[in-house]
């Protein structure tokens, strides 16, 4: 009798516990909910949330998230997509929300937004992550952070987040769950997938219910991706032949982050011959303005991480001193792996699905950068060359 009333209350003490943790995490929801974003139009027919995770009390080291919930057309349990910005350095919400796969678009007035017509959370929930501390709006209280970023600790920093986060906002616990981004996230995104894969070996059903991953114009390999690249700035007539041949010289055998002088030096006269284009897209006219080429990519005047009265619909801490300090991030990077294709056979072994896609006007990582690349894993060719089709605005056809 006595053993009964004991584990009564022990049942009773749990469900007391869950309760509670359910009730926390709904409060903390609902101070992250973003109620409107200035110049946002008025028929906005999802939620957005946004705030920091704490990923190392410690240090005081938190990651500023902002999550687009997907449109109710989407359905009730639409999967959960993270993406990530590469560069290293670059922000998640001025780049990737803002200019690519987000739900705004910013008129050139630089104070309304227009809901874009193409963004993914018509099909997913959407969590752009600010990666790692001193990106954007992330930050860190101890400066040593900022100057020892690398590979290995930006992923764990980013299964933490997703660790904690998932305590905050439980609906998405067990949600198909896939990571997305582009540029250098093409070692972000496979080395997370990575670690989630690890941590998630023997669990009948993990919190993190990882499906798959996609990466775009995706920093790989580095001496297949000097090599594709070399040769699309050399048959799209942006360097001389002379150049090309020293640039294969010297920097094939190099890596993407640390590179010899010999190699800097041949990639500045490339730059030079090249001129003034914008890299990111050959038909796109480039940008004049001198202030913001010197700002960097995702640093616009324009840009919603610029414009203080949007900056406090996000969170309350707008005019931290740590939120552009990605030029000091890229610049002191530490680990960068020359390979993720390692990565990449083993995942691929363990039946996580993975999706390379290029853009075919980018001279930054050239579609033949990711050709030579995934060209290199061996893979058999189960499916032949075929085209897709946009017909119209509405759908594509493969």
């Amino acid at each position: 009798m006595a053993m009964a009333r004991e584990v009564s209350a022990l049942v009773l003490l749990l469900v007391v516990s869950v309760v509670a943790a359910a009730v926390a995490a709904g409060a903390d929801q609902e101070s992250d909910r973003i109620r409107e974003l200035p110049g946002q139009p008025p028929n906005v027919d999802f939620s957005q949330y946004s705030g920091y995770v704490t990923v190392n009390p410690a240090r005081g080291r938190a990651l500023f998230y902002w999550l687009v919930e997907a449109v109710p057309a989407a359905g009730p349990i639409a999967p959960l997509v993270l993406w990530l910005n590469g560069g290293p350095g670059c922000s998640s919400v001025g780049y990737g929300a803002s200019e690519e796969v987000g739900p705004f678009r910013i008129r050139p007035d630089g104070q309304t937004l227009y809901l874009n017509r193409n963004s993914w959370n018509k099909a997913a929930n959407l969590l752009f992550l600010e990666s790692p501390a001193g990106v954007g709006f992330s930050y860190s209280n101890s400066s040593l952070d900022l100057y020892t970023a690398g590979d290995a600790k930006t992923a764990l920093d980013s299964y933490t987040f997703l660790v904690n986060w998932l305590e905050r906002f439980p609906q998405y616990k067990y949600r198909e769950f896939y990571i997305a981004g582009e540029s250098y996230a093409g070692h972000y995104v496979p080395q997370l997938a990575q670690i989630i894969y690890e941590k998630n070996k023997g669990i009948q059903n993990p919190t993190i219910n990882l499906k798959g991953f996609m990466v775009g114009n995706a920093v790989t390999d580095d001496y297949h991706d000097y090599l594709g690249t070399f040769e699309y700035w050399w048959t799209h007539g942006l360097i001389s032949d002379k150049t090309y041949h020293n640039l294969k010289a010297t920097c094939l055998l190099e890596s993407s982050q640390h590179p010899s002088p010999d190699c800097v030096k041949n990639l500045n006269l490339a730059s030079a011959e090249e001129g003034n284009i914008d890299p990111y897209s050959l038909n796109t006219k480039p940008c004049n303005d001198t202030a913001s080429l010197k700002l960097g990519l995702g640093y616009n005047d324009y840009g919603p991480q610029n414009i203080p009265y949007i900056l406090c619909s996000f969170f309350e801490h707008a005019n931290s001193p740590t939120l552009c300090h990605s030029d000091i991030v890229g610049s002191y990077w530490a680990d960068s792996p020359r390979s993720m294709l390692p990565i990449y056979q083993e995942l691929i072994a363990a039946g996580i699905k993975i999706w390379v896609f290029s853009g075919d006007t980018d001279a930054v990582v050239p579609v033949t950068a990711t050709r030579y690349s995934i060209d290199a894993l061996k893979l058999p060719t189960l499916v032949n060359w075929y085209p897709w089709l946009e017909v119209g605005v509405k759908f594509t056809k493969d």
